[in-house]
C-alpha cells in the first residue's frame, strides 16, 4: 500500500520559540485535528519560584528585624497548553513539537487522545512520528466535555456581541450553575446540542446549511478562493443590493403582520431576472453575493437554534464552530437572527475560545482515565494570545494561537454566602466601556513598568541574570498594555484587577514570583513597633469615639497600596506615616458610609462569627485590621482572617499572617487568650490577586465556614 501524502515540513523559526517554553516538560498529549485547523493540548509540570516564610528567631517585643524569615524555593506546578495551527502545516508542526521534545530528552506518553474529522485521515502519521497508540475520541463528547470546562474555570468565558457598540463585545458572568444550555455548533453542517449537566447531553436537532454550505456556494457565486477571503468580502457588501425586501414587494412596511420594510423577504430575490432584464445576475458584485448569502444562511440557523430553545425552555444558547471564530460578521449575522426570531428575550452567546473546545475535552478524556487530578484553572494571560479577529491574522505555516492555563492549588469555588453568584460584580468600573477611565489606567500602569521592573530586580540581588529577566518582564508587560491600548478586550473584560493580575502573571513568568517580599517584611516590623501604642491609644477613647477611630483606622491602612501610583511615590520618599495619613482623611459622609448603621448594630448582641478579607501588609493588617479584630473578639465574636494564598504587590498572604498574629498576640493578652482558645484563625482564600472575588474563593476557606455555622466542627480542630 502506498504511504499516504502529507504536507511537506516547514521549519518553526526560532523567534517563536518562547510560546512554546513548556513543551519540552510536556507529560501529556490530546488533539482535535478539524479539516482547516487543528488544536494540540499538552499538560506540563514546570518548576517554579515560590516565596515562603518562616518564623525567626527574635522576639518580636524587641521590634528588631527577624519576624519571620522569607526563602524562595523551586517547587512544582502544572500547566495546560494549547497550539492552534492550520492543518494542512500539521506536519510541520508535530515535526517542531517532536524534536523539541527528543531535543530535552523527554518522551510522550503511550497514547494520545484525538479527536475532529482528521483524527481517523492522519492517526498514522501520529503514530509515525511520536511512536504512541492514537485513541479516536468522540467529537460531540469532546466538545461538550471542553465547553464544560471552560465556562467552569474562566470567569466571563462567554459573551453578547452587538456590532454598533462600545466594546463589541460584552462579556457574562453566569455563576456557578451552568446548566441546562443549548450548544449550536456550526461546522460544514451545523449540530444543536441540549446539554442538561456533566455527562448528559443530547443532539436535538440541526441543519445541512452550515459552514460548507457558505463557502460552497460562496466559492460558486464569487471569486473568493477561501473562507476568510469570503467572509471579508461579505464585511463590506451590502446585501440589500441582492435580496428581495418587503419594501421592494409592498413599497413599505406590511403594518398588518408587523413587517418592517427592510426585512429580508426573499434571499437572492432580486437576482431572479428573466433574460430579458438588462441587470441580469452576473452584474451583481461578489461582496454584495457574499453578504446576502451570510445572512440566508445565519438567519436560517438562527431560526433553528432559537425554535428549539423554545422547544426546550432553554435561555442561553452558545454558537462555537469554525463558522465563528471570532469574525466581528458571523456574530453580528447570528446575533441579529437570535434576537429577530425571539423578539429580543433571547441572546445569542459567543466564547472567547471556542476554538479549543474540541481539544480541551480530549485532554479531559485522557485525564480521567490516568487520574490525573484536574481541579481548578485559570487563565495565564502571560501565556495566551490575544482574543480577535481571526480573519486579520496572516495564514503561514507560523500564524498560530495559543492558550495557557494554570493549575490553582486550591480548588475554587463561589463563596457561599452570596446572596446572588451571577449578579455578584467584583469590578465596579468596566474599563472597556469608559475610554477616560481606560486611557488614565493604562497609563498609570505604563508609568508603573519601569519602578515594578526595578522592584523585582532589586528582589534578587545576587542572581546574575535579575536585570535581564527585569528587562523581558517590562517587555512583555508593555506589550499587552499597548495591545490592550487598541483593543480592551483582547483579553477579555478590561478591569482594574485584570490589569494588576497579567502583570504579576508577567513577573512569575519571568522568575519574580514576590518582588515585595522584603519590603513587606520591614513594614511589617515596623507597624508592629507601633501597635501597643496604637491599642492604648484606642483603649483611652470613649466607646463612641472608639468605635469610629477603629474605622477609620481601617480606611487609613487601606492607603498603604504599592499598587497606588502616588502612594508608591510616599512610600519611596519616607513621608507616608499612619496617624499623618489617619489625618488626612476624608470627612464624612465617605462615598459609602454605613457607619451608623454599624454603630447601632454594635448595640446588639454580638455577631458568632466575622470573616476579614485582608488587603495589605504592614501599617494596613496590624495598624488598621488587628484592633478590629481585638475589638470583636473583646465583644465574644469569633474572627476568621482570610488572605491571599499567594503573593501580589504588598498583600499580606496566609502565611506571613499566621506569624503576625502570633507576634501581635504576645503584645495583647486578648489576642493571646483568643489564640489559644482558637476564637481567631487564619485561613487561606486561594487567591493570588490583589482584589477580592468572592466567585472564586479556596474550597477549604469556605468549607470552614460552612462547617461552622452548622456547628459540626470546633474553632482550633
Amino acid at each position: 500500500m502506498a504511504a499516504p501524502l502529507y504536507p511537506r515540513s516547514i521549519p518553526i523559526p526560532s523567534e517563536h520559540l518562547d510560546a512554546f517554553r513548556n513543551l519540552h516538560r510536556a507529560k501529556k498529549f490530546a488533539i482535535d485535528i478539524g479539516g482547516s485547523l487543528a488544536k494540540l493540548a499538552y499538560y506540563s509540570e514546570v518548576s517554579r519560584k515560590r516565596t515562603r516564610t518562616w518564623p525567626g528567631t527574635v522576639s518580636p517585643r524587641q521590634h528588631e528585624p527577624g519576624i519571620y524569615e522569607v526563602r524562595e524555593c523551586d517547587e512544582t506546578g502544572a500547566k495546560l497548553d494549547f497550539i492552534k495551527f492550520e492543518t494542512k502545516y500539521i506536519e510541520s508542526w508535530l515535526n517542531f513539537v517532536g524534536s523539541h521534545l527528543l531535543s530535552e530528552g523527554e518522551t510522550m506518553r503511550s497514547v494520545m487522545k484525538a479527536t475532529g474529522g482528521g483524527a481517523h485521515k492522519y492517526t498514522q502519521l501520529l503514530t509515525e512520528k511520536f511512536g504512541v497508540r492514537v485513541d479516536k475520541e468522540d467529537e460531540m463528547q469532546c466538545l461538550i466535555k471542553g465547553c464544560n470546562f471552560l465556562l467552569k474555570n474562566i470567569p466571563n468565558e462567554s459573551f453578547i456581541f452587538q456590532r454598533d457598540a462600545t466594546p463589541q463585545c460584552c462579556f457574562q458572568n453566569l455563576g456557578p450553575d451552568i446548566f441546562p444550555y443549548l450548544l449550536v455548533n456550526i461546522g460544514s453542517g451545523v449540530s444543536v446540542v441540549k446539554v442538561d449537566s456533566e455527562n448528559e447531553f443530547k443532539r436535538i436537532g440541526g441543519t445541512s446549511m452550515g459552514g460548507g454550505t457558505f463557502w460552497g456556494l460562496g466559492s460558486l457565486i464569487t471569486e473568493a478562493k477561501g473562507f476568510d477571503e469570503l467572509l471579508q468580502l461579505a464585511a463590506s457588501g451590502n446585501h440589500k443590493n441582492v435580496d428581495m425586501l418587503v419594501g421592494d414587494i409592498y413599497g413599505g412596511a406590511y403594518e398588518l403582520l408587523g413587517l418592517p420594510s427592510d426585512l429580508i423577504a426573499s434571499s437572492f430575490g432580486k437576482a431572479a431576472r428573466s433574460s430579458k432584464d438588462p441587470k441580469s445576475c452576473g452584474t451583481f458584485g461578489d461582496a454584495d453575493k457574499a453578504k446576502s448569502l451570510l445572512h440566508m444562511i445565519s438567519n436560517d440557523i438562527g431560526q433553528i437554534a432559537y425554535l428549539n430553545a423554545r422547544l426546550h425552555n432553554l435561555k442561553r444558547i452558545y454558537f462555537g464552530g469554525y463558522f465563528i471564530r471570532g469574525h466581528p460578521v458571523t456574530m453580528h449575522t447570528i446575533t441579529f437572527a437570535i434576537n429577530y426570531w425571539s423578539k429580543g428575550e433571547v441572546q445569542a452567546l459567543f466564547l472567547r475560545h471556542e476554538g479549543y473546545l474540541g481539544a480541551v475535552g480530549a485532554f479531559l478524556k485522557g485525564a480521567e482515565e490516568e487520574n490525573i487530578p484536574l481541579g481548578s484553572w485559570s487563565e495565564n494571560l502571560a501565556g495566551s494570545s490575544r482574543f480577535g479577529d481571526a480573519s486579520r491574522r496572516p495564514q503561514s505555516p507560523v500564524s498560530y494561537d495559543v492558550l495557557e492555563l494554570d493549575h490553582c492549588d486550591n480548588s475554587l469555588e463561589a463563596f457561599p454566602f452570596l446572596a446572588d453568584v451571577a449578579a455578584y460584580k467584583p469590578d465596579l468600573i468596566n474599563l472597556s466601556e469608559e475610554s477616560d477611565a481606560r486611557h488614565y489606567w493604562l497609563h498609570c500602569f505604563e508609568e508603573m513598568v519601569d519602578k515594578v521592573a526595578d522592584c523585582a530586580a532589586a528582589s534578587h540581588t545576587n542572581s546574575l541574570d535579575a536585570k535581564q529577566r527585569a528587562e523581558t518582564f517590562k517587555e512583555k508587560h508593555r506589550g499587552q498594555l499597548a495591545v490592550l491600548s487598541g483593543e480592551p478586550s483582547a483579553y477579555g473584560p478590561l478591569t482594574v484587577r485584570n490589569l494588576l493580575n497579567a502583570r504579576q502573571q508577567c513577573l512569575v513568568e519571568c522568575l519574580f514570583p514576590d518582588p515585595y517580599a522584603m519590603v513587606k517584611k520591614i513594614e511589617n516590623e515596623r507597624a508592629l513597633g507601633s501597635f501597643l501604642e496604637r491599642i492604648q491609644s484606642l483603649d483611652a477613647l470613649p466607646w463612641e469615639e472608639k468605635q469610629m477611630n477603629l474605622i477609620e483606622g481601617i480606611l487609613t491602612g487601606n492607603v498603604f497600596d504599592w499598587g497606588a501610583k502616588e502612594v508608591t511615590k510616599l512610600f519611596e520618599e519616607g513621608e507616608l506615616a499612619f496617624e499623618a495619613a489617619k489625618a488626612k482623611l476624608q470627612t464624612r459622609p465617605w462615598l459609602i458610609d454605613s457607619f451608623d448603621d454599624w454603630m447601632k448594630r454594635l448595640q446588639g448582641p454580638p455577631h458568632n462569627c466575622a470573616i476579614i478579607f485582608t488587603d495589605n501588609s504592614g501599617n494596613d493588617i496590624i495598624l488598621g485590621i488587628f484592633p478590629l479584630v481585638r475589638e470583636l473578639l473583646n465583644r465574644g465574636t469569633k474572627v476568621i482572617l482570610a488572605a491571599n494564598s499567594l503573593p501580589c504587590l504588598n498583600d499580606v498572604v496566609a502565611s506571613e499572617l499566621n506569624i503576625l498574629l502570633s507576634a501581635v498576640a504576645e503584645m495583647c493578652p486578648i489576642l493571646k487568650a483568643a489564640q489559644e482558645r482558637g476564637d481567631v484563625m487564619v485561613l487561606e482564600t486561594g487567591s493570588d490577586s490583589p482584589c477580592l472575588d468572592l466567585r472564586c474563593i479556596g474550597l477549604f476557606c469556605w468549607s470552614v465556614v460552612l462547617e461552622y455555622r452548622k456547628g459540626t466542627i470546633r474553632w482550633g480542630d
